[in-house]
């Protein structure tokens, strides 16, 4: 498990990670963490990341830490060593004020809550179901 704030500090230095988007199309399409790869849950599938060596500092992260938990999981018995899961998901991160970006690659404050019950663990940014 990583934290947001140690990720922040690994990605403002710009350090080798790769940030794996484990949630649905319509939540990614919203808002994601910079250079984050969609993999998604229902739809995920080992061969997505066949290209990522297998020592990679891999990060992954949902909404609230559930479907990254169980896509780490599949990673490390597939023989991925340095997996984590983002501590809170998309959502803790948003809560602490770190940056989020739309499929321009602009700065967004929009994030997709999953759904309304899931969505009161988001405390900042705009609430959008699209």
């Amino acid at each position: 498990m990583i934290k947001p704030y140690e990720l922040i500090r690994i990605i403002e230095k710009n350090d080798n990670i790769i940030l794996l988007d484990t949630r649905e199309p319509d939540e990614y399409k919203v808002s994601h963490i910079r250079n984050a790869l969609h993999v998604g849950y229902e739809s995920f599938n080992i061969s997505i990341v066949a290209g990522i060596p297998k020592d990679a500092v891999i990060v992954a992260y949902c909404s609230i830490g559930y479907r990254s938990e169980r896509v780490g999981e599949k990673l490390i018995r597939a023989g991925y060593v340095n997996t984590m899961n983002l501590y809170g998901g998309i959502f803790e991160w948003i809560n602490n004020g770190y940056p989020v970006i739309d499929p321009d690659n602009k700065t967004t404050q929009r994030i997709h809550p999953y759904n309304k019950k899931w969505g009161k663990w988001l405390e900042k940014g705009i609430k959008t179901y699209e």
